[in-house]
């Protein structure tokens, strides 16, 4: 085999679904060894509650042994539940792309996973499938399967759609995710549904359906009223082909309602797709116009907001947000009528001093795109930790030391504590952040950190009784007697005078405690993630406690989001 060819195993891992809260590893091992020797077990639990999330993986040695498996036990009861067992997928490519997805309705409620299996595995290998339930455990008609390849996938639709599944005619089609199908080409070109609305008071049922009447064939027609019969001004129409409908459209917005008025006739939408299409119309409307403004002083107001960027030209809104006894929350939003104008004001107001504090000024971005921004970081934030050889993780202040391989943060809370004094940094030996300087370590990038207390310049850390302590590499300082270093004041002067990786430091040292109360077994990975933001983003989190919360929650679910991915 050649020196850089990765070589190929055959699988022999098993994802385990539909399990019982109370099932444990010990249990599944007592199950699955019957079928060959077992290399390990798990069961996924959530970070916090340890409670299980309802599957595990499980590891044999022998490929063939986890097919045994796979082929006697698939859907065997344990604690009461049938399981639900396929071939682990770790790509997620394979599950996300929707090749040989196939979607099921209109099925018997009696119907159960072993019967849709059972169904579907005559037209070709099946990598997982599974019945909608609700929380108590019924079906909801419908089910999914997902083939190996495409053609089983069309070998079932063509063979399965429209005939009848236990007295019940079955639709069987590909499945589109939910945002595939509110923005689908097709079901927009193939209406049949409209809306209509600016009826006129004097309409009744029988005129609003004869009116529609004369422009196709009508299968359904409803004019919405109220409890004392009037209507409300709005109704629907289905009519029995497209082009009818089309037809209707066309000519009902022309219909004359008298005084330069007409009726509104449209493509009836579903909540989500018309909710959806206006965010689109809004955010297209603002876009590069809105600008989002924080780390605002308490006596700033609308009027100062305004007075500040009015410079840079004509504004259409201004508001500091405020609590509900009028109190700023330190943000606010500023919208200009031109983007030109927009672009300006953020690239001269950002970080400027307004009062005691520089301002934070950034194009407004709705939480959805945030979110999406926050997921990007840590996924740039993962692919640079596995390519270092020792990943490294944020440790609490101060602590300055060498990372140490099979060190995890949780055991750090041991170590530091109220009153505890760290060495000094030393900068022969200090990158970015309190993080050692290696030759084989990138210094760009987002940061995962990685450390504890102590470091080159101590000469004695005790991660653990008893536990034994890995070789550090040699330090280039001669050891320095430990002094106290409390963090004093951060002002807005030592932060201008300070370089980006002491500002970092200055920052994280006030930022890790704070997470640490929130989250205490995930605080080093979510400071390193807050502290990829703006200097000015971190000063109003450290300011304002609920806008902290609040991030910290954000980068919370979006280490929950990569773990149930991975």
């Amino acid at each position: 085999m050649n020196a850089g060819q990765t070589p190929s195993y055959p699988m022999a891992s098993l994802y385990v679904g539909d399990l019982n809260p109370d099932v444990t590893e010990a249990m599944l091992f007592e199950k699955f060894s019957t079928a060959g020797p077992v290399l390990s077990i798990r069961v996924c639990r959530d970070m916090i509650t340890r409670r299980s999330l309802g599957y595990a993986y499980v590891n044999f040695q022998q490929p063939a042994d986890a097919e045994r498996a796979l082929d006697t036990m698939n859907f065997d009861t344990v604690k009461g539940r049938p399981i639900r067992i396929m071939w682990s997928q770790r790509d997620p490519s394979v599950r996300k792309s929707g090749v040989g997805n196939v979607f099921i309705k209109n099925l018997d409620k009696s119907i159960d996973n072993k019967e849709l299996y059972d169904t579907f595995s005559q037209f070709g290998s099946i990598l997982s499938s599974k019945v909608a339930t609700d929380s108590a455990g019924v079906s909801k008609g419908h089910a999914y399967v997902h083939y190996a390849d495409e053609i089983a996938a069309s070998k079932a639709i063509d063979e399965v759609n429209g005939k009848m599944i236990k007295d019940k005619k079955v639709y069987c089609a590909k499945h589109e995710r939910r945002q595939d199908r509110q923005g689908s080409e097709m079901g927009a070109k193939m209406f049949t549904n409209l809306y209509v609305k600016n009826i006129p008071e004097d309409w009744n049922q029988e005129k609003f359906q004869t009116v529609f009447t004369g422009f196709g064939k009508i299968t359904s027609c409803v004019l919405k009223v109220n409890e004392d019969n009037t209507h409300k001004g709005f109704g629907f129409v289905n009519y029995e082909t497209h082009d009818d409908a089309v037809k209707a459209m066309e000519e009902g917005n022309k219909y004359p309602l008298g005084d330069d008025k007409f009726l509104y006739v449209g493509r009836f939408q579903k909540r989500a797709e018309r909710e959806a299409s206006l965010r689109r119309e809004k955010n297209e409307k603002y876009k590069n116009l809105n600008l989002f403004v924080k780390n605002l002083v308490d006596d700033v107001d609308e009027a100062k907001l305004r007075e500040l960027f009015e410079p840079f030209g004509e504004l259409t809104s201004c508001v500091v947000m405020s609590d509900d006894k009028g109190v700023s929350r330190g943000f606010g939003f500023v919208c200009f009528a031109k983007s030109e104008e927009a672009t300006k004001a953020l690239t001269e107001m950002n970080g400027k001093m307004v009062g005691a504090k520089p301002i934070y000024v950034n194009w407004h971005q709705r939480k959805e795109d945030r979110r999406a921004h926050l997921e990007s970081q840590f996924q740039q934030s993962l692919a640079t930790q596995r390519m270092h050889s020792m990943p490294m993780f944020y440790g609490p202040p101060n602590a300055g030391g060498m990372p140490m391989p099979n060190m995890m943060y949780p055991m750090m809370q041991q170590r530091g504590g109220p009153g505890r004094s760290f060495p000094p940094q030393q900068p022969p030996m200090r990158g970015p952040y309190n993080q050692p300087a290696y030759p084989q370590q990138r210094r760009g990038g987002p940061r995962n950190f990685r450390g504890g207390p102590g470091g080159p310049n101590q000469q004695k850390v005790r991660p653990n009784a008893g536990r034994p302590f890995p070789q550090q590499m040699p330090s280039v300082q001669p050891p320095i007697p430990a002094q106290s270093t409390v963090p004093g004041e951060l002002t807005s002067s030592s932060l201008a005078s300070a370089t980006p990786e002491a500002q970092k430091q200055m920052l994280g040292e006030r930022l890790f405690p704070l997470v640490n109360k929130e989250q205490p077994q995930l605080a080093g990975k979510i400071t390193g993630m807050l502290l990829e933001m703006d200097v000015t983003e971190i000063l109003t989190l450290l300011e304002y406690p609920d806008e902290l919360k609040l991030k910290v929650t954000e980068a919370r679910e979006v280490l929950d989001s990569h773990v149930a991915q991975a």
